[in-house]
């Protein structure tokens, strides 16, 4: 087997593994948390926001790997579902920084405690070996964003 077979047979294992945890929390949340659920896109932008409370919509684009227009658009629809505050940026009355409402914060609180009930009750009953092995890879899957991140932004570099 190549280095090249080898790689594509890790990344769709890690893909497949790591798109069913998301689709599984992500119903299983929705069903603990006793409101109406959010578009994926909305309810990450909510995430980045709670993350990064005062962030600009460019910034927030950014994140999300999204075009500011789309942002824009989330904005406005989270802003009309008073999940959103949107504030003139003092320092460029051009620019708006996005903090998130009470409403917002009570439903992320929510959401984060769903799904770590969800997730971090399974994890508990790993075996201790995997449990430290999950916890080990954390670092690398970072540097794995950040590359594809990285490579995103610039196709044309080498890595």
């Amino acid at each position: 087997m190549t280095d090249g077979s080898h790689s594509a047979e890790v990344v769709g294992e890690l893909m497949s593994i790591t798109a069913g945890l998301r689709r599984l929390s992500r119903r299983r949340t929705a069903e603990a948390v006793a409101v109406p659920p959010l578009p994926e896109a909305q309810r990450e932008l909510l995430f980045v926001v709670a993350n990064q409370p005062g962030i600009g919509i460019a910034a927030a684009a950014s994140a999300l790997d999204l075009a500011g227009n789309s942002v824009s658009t989330l904005v406005n629809q989270l802003v009309e579902a008073g999940l959103l505050q949107r504030e003139p940026d003092p320092a460029d009355r051009r620019a708006a920084r996005l903090t998130l409402t009470d409403k917002a914060r009570q439903r992320i609180a929510a959401w984060r405690a769903a799904r770590a009930a969800l997730l971090g009750q399974a994890l508990d009953r790993a075996d201790p070996e995997d449990r430290a092995a999950i916890a080990a890879a954390l670092p690398a899957l970072r540097r794995l964003l950040d590359q594809v991140r990285a490579d995103v932004a610039d196709p044309g570099r080498d890595g």
